[in-house]
């Protein structure tokens, strides 16, 4: 974590751990199953790892680019550069870009690879729904992603499942598949296949529970810093409220940077406890139960 005036958070730093230690865990044992099954496995790696860093360093750009969002001066959007302004100060520490996406969908999201390249951006539909304290916790919200540096954990929390990912369509596209006549060849593209499978679904359940666990640490922190959990639960029931009158199609624009918005465009944990598993972001219930939390340690 950067070192800001956010409150650090030991269950944060436990479930990274944690969460960590099961990916490096599938990872070594996936490792493990290629080479014992004659698999080289370099290549697929060199990609992946290829991939991931793309992803990582270019994070910033492409999430502006997919939402088509562009980034605003102090004069062209003085209140929210302004609050900006005064929450950095309050968390020390260095302020990102700014940058509004001109959609009705109403929603946030922070991203780049480091304090230095992030950038929050807002949406015009989100800055048309809230007021000046709702939108405060929404920035300290995202502003805490930034000083946790989420997004470059989960770029490597998530390398396993790409590479699971990759390993599964190489296998299929050539390979082991060249030489069907080969009984062996085929019974090792299974093995490969079902082994690639099990690791790609093990390592997004981990990746989505720590995604949901660190939604729930920057409500907390956001909140913490601003010392005003309401507006933050506030701007939670009303974005989340709006957004379930959106049509689905309206809503798939910003499905590309979903995980990192702040309230997810499509999935909001709701449903079935198997959903659940597989969202990237708590429910609301479950936030609104830990901003009252933090309520009750401000003693408000």
């Amino acid at each position: 974590m950067a070192k800001t005036r956010y409150a650090s958070d030991p269950g944060l730093t436990r479930r990274m751990v944690g969460t960590m230690g099961g990916l490096l865990l599938i990872y070594v044992l996936f490792m493990a199953v290629l080479i014992a099954v004659g698999f080289s496995a370099v290549v697929v790696i060199v990609i992946a790892a290829v991939m991931l860093f793309v992803q990582w360093w270019f994070s910033d750009s492409m999430a502006l680019n997919s939402m088509r969002a562009q980034v605003v001066t102090p004069e062209q959007a003085p209140q929210l550069h302004g609050l900006v302004d005064r929450l950095c100060a309050l968390a020390d520490m260095p302020k990102p870009r700014v940058a509004i996406a001109d959609t009705d969908i109403p929603n946030a999201f922070a991203t780049g690879r480091s304090p230095d390249r992030a950038v929050v951006c807002v949406t015009t539909g989100l800055l048309r729904r809230v007021d000046r304290d709702e939108l405060e916790g929404v920035l300290s919200h995202e502003l805490a992603h930034v000083a946790h540096r989420d997004v470059t954990v989960m770029t490597v929390a998530s390398f396993a499942a790409i590479l699971a990912g990759l390993l599964i369509r190489t296998a299929m596209w050539g390979g082991l598949m060249r030489d069907r006549r080969d009984n062996n060849a085929a019974l090792v593209f299974l093995a490969v296949v079902a082994v690639s499978a099990l690791v790609y679904v093990l390592s997004f359940i981990l990746t989505r529970a720590l995604s949901r666990y660190r939604e729930l640490a920057a409500d907390r922190g956001g909140a913490l810093l601003t010392g005003n959990p309401r507006g933050l639960a506030s701007a939670l029931t009303k974005i989340s409220g709006d957004v379930a009158h959106i049509p689905t199609q309206d809503l798939r624009q910003m499905d590309a940077v979903s995980s990192l918005a702040f309230i997810p465009a499509l999935g909001s944990g709701r449903g079935f406890d198997l959903a659940k598993i597989f969202a990237s972001h708590p429910s609301l219930d479950k936030r609104l139960e830990n901003l009252a939390k933090v309520s009750a340690e401000l003693g408000q």
